[in-house]
């Protein structure tokens, strides 16, 4: 009668956490997600930590998250967390308007990005 149930999205050693409308471009965020992809967990939370890019605390949030998401929902080992993806999406686009000379405007757009983060437990 009911619906059947979806198929987990991620394997039984994995855990995820996404940061949503993040208020910078995917260029921008990409090279920090970069810096992350496949290293260790507490490795990448110390290099976001010394990180000077502004994002890299949002960042640093979301991965915290994933390790959270990691312990308490899922029952890994911290120690060994690994963070297996790091993907940057598109998000909205804020549209302004900017006064001109001559009466006119010009369109100002301003980039949101979507990160999803997952950590994988190695053996």
């Amino acid at each position: 009668m009911g619906q059947t149930a979806n198929a987990p999205r991620q394997a039984e050693n994995e855990a995820r956490a996404y940061g949503r409308n993040i208020r910078t471009s995917q260029r921008k965020l990409n090279l920090v997600a970069q810096m992350i992809r496949g290293k260790k967990a507490g490795r990448a939370l110390v290099d976001l930590e010394f990180c000077e890019r502004r994002i890299a605390h949002t960042v640093r949030k979301v991965l915290q998250s994933a390790i959270a998401n990691a312990e308490n929902n899922h029952g890994l080992d911290v120690d060994s967390l690994v963070v297996s993806e790091a993907t940057v999406g598109k998000g909205i686009r804020m549209k302004r308007f900017r006064a001109r000379a001559r009466g006119r405007a010009s369109r100002i757009e301003k980039d949101f990005s979507n990160l999803t983060i997952v950590v994988r437990e190695d053996a």
